[in-house]
């Protein structure tokens, strides 16, 4: 009995590679429309706006490194001069005040080279800033040997000091990567404004005392000298005070003036009534002699170059130097008390408003913000480019 073959499935007989072929069939449609998809993408706007978006998505939501900001707040104090008026005394004598000057010199202070050297006198800003565990363009030397230059270029974009005309308050910031190198790169920086300001303060009471002592030596010699001429002047001319010794000459030849009169009213009346009386010749003799003493006391007085009106005029010349060398020495002698008064004071000092703070969030990069920044700025630089390859177009038409 003859046995009968199976008839094949016609399905399942299929040759293998027409099978396969089928389905690349299916598949080529999908990749012609995605090529074709991206040929209608406009060239501009993938170099104005995809890829930028892509370089930023990349970097502000992967590479970017996590930033740390600590702040601290301060202001510069000195004790306001007094007011010597009653009224000034009342209303504000006494009290405290923002230092403008050391204000703006630790400002300065803060952004020069050396606050960076302060900070990095054992290199610990540059081990915080260039980290090899920070993203590669982040990081300070990323390439190579940077020089100092490049490393204060680096600080300025970290550290910042801003302060308030209103309330003199300094915001002193610093960016890190850690946030505790960002604290302590802060609270260095705040104890080297405060050593700054000791020794402005310190110098400038150094100052003070030290002009103040010099006038007070000028002074103290001056009166010396003055006091030292006016002796030599008496001892050599043997004169106490001229103004007295002529106050007494004068009341000398006032009484000789008064017995010279007597003695002529006396003359007189014995020529009239008794010609013969033999006081006459005495009499005389007496007018002689007080009108040649009076002429002599008169000569003293001011009669030339030895007289005491000659001495008189250089004794009130020297007289008047002491005097007013001895005031001047009394000034002097007050300012330097009120110097070293002032100098036992601290004149100028940072007072802390607020500790460098411990960031327990990264502050930067803000990466959403960055990335449609990116997008926004990307497309509003397509679209201006857009419209100006479309003028171009038509001028060319």
């Amino acid at each position: 009995m003859t046995q009968m073959k199976p008839i094949p499935d016609p399905v399942l007989t299929e040759p293998d590679g027409e099978h396969g072929a089928t389905g690349a069939d299916h598949a080529a449609p999908a990749r012609r429309s995605l090529l074709s998809r991206l040929k209608a993408i406009d060239p501009l706007f993938a170099a104005l706006v995809i890829l930028p978006t892509l370089i930023a998505s990349l970097y502000f939501g992967v590479f970017a490194s996590e930033v740390y900001v600590s702040e601290s707040r301060f202001i510069v104090r000195s004790p306001s001069k007094p007011n010597l008026s009653p009224l000034g005394v009342v209303l504000g004598g006494g009290s405290l005040v923002g230092a403008s000057e050391e204000s703006e010199a630790v400002t300065e202070f803060l952004s020069s080279r050396q606050g960076l050297a302060a900070i990095n006198a054992d290199g610990y800003a540059t081990r915080a800033w260039g980290n090899p565990s920070i993203f590669w363009f982040d990081r300070f030397g990323r390439f190579g040997a940077d020089t100092g230059e490049d490393l204060f270029e680096y600080y300025l974009d970290k550290v910042s000091a801003e302060d308030s005309s209103t309330t003199m308050v300094t915001v002193l910031s610093v960016q890190s990567f850690d946030p505790q190198t960002a604290r302590t790169i802060n609270q260095r920086l705040l104890e080297k404004s405060e050593v700054l300001v000791n020794e402005l303060s310190d110098r400038a009471r150094r100052d003070a005392i030290s002009f103040a002592e010099a006038e007070l030596a000028r002074s103290r010699r001056e009166a010396q000298e003055a006091a030292l001429a006016l002796g030599t002047f008496r001892d050599r001319e043997g004169l106490i005070d001229p103004e007295l010794q002529a106050s007494a000459g004068l009341q000398m030849i006032s009484k000789l003036q008064d017995q010279l009169i007597a003695a002529q009213t006396q003359l007189l009346q014995l020529q009239t009534y008794t010609p013969r009386a033999s006081q006459i010749p005495f009499l005389r003799t007496q007018i002689r002699n007080l009108e040649r003493e009076i002429a002599d006391q008169t000569t003293q007085l001011a009669g030339g170059r030895g007289s005491l009106s000659s001495a008189s005029v250089r004794y009130q010349e020297l007289k008047l130097a002491s005097e007013f060398a001895e005031k001047q020495l009394g000034i002097t002698l007050s300012a330097y008390q009120e110097a070293q008064a002032e100098a036992r004071r601290k004149q100028a000092y940072v007072e802390r408003i607020s500790n460098p703070s411990l960031p327990d969030d990264s502050a930067y990069p803000r990466r959403l913000r960055n990335i449609l920044a990116t997008f926004v700025l990307g497309l509003l630089a397509w679209g201006v480019a857009s419209m100006l390859l479309v003028g171009i177009r038509e001028h060319k038409d």
